[in-house]
């Protein structure tokens, strides 16, 4: 292999084991949010409350573009991102109205 293969090879390695740990970030950050979610699905479900909140969700979509773009990531892949959360939030807040 010649030298510039190597050093390819080499910082394929490293880019793959920094997408590792953040793959694990985000997994262990999303577990997080969830279990505030879960309190908060309880907390509406005790106080009969709507599982979902558009004028919160609203909000937070645009906050989440704002941080995209400032992030200089998509905000339309934030948007999406978000939107998929949101709509397991609501799955799981209506679970605990039932």
């Amino acid at each position: 292999m010649s030298d510039a293969v190597t050093r390819a090879a080499e910082l394929l390695k490293e880019h793959r084991a920094s997408i590792d740990r953040l793959d694990a970030i985000l997994v262990y950050t999303l577990a997080e949010r969830f279990k505030h979610t879960q309190s908060v699905g309880r907390l509406k479900a005790e106080h009969a409350l709507p599982p979902s909140d558009p004028a919160r969700e609203t909000q937070q979509i645009e906050r989440l573009e704002r941080l995209a773009k400032e992030a200089d990531l998509d905000p339309e892949f934030a948007r999406k991102f978000l939107t998929f959360v949101i709509s397991e939030v609501i799955r799981h807040h209506e679970t605990f109205q039932k």
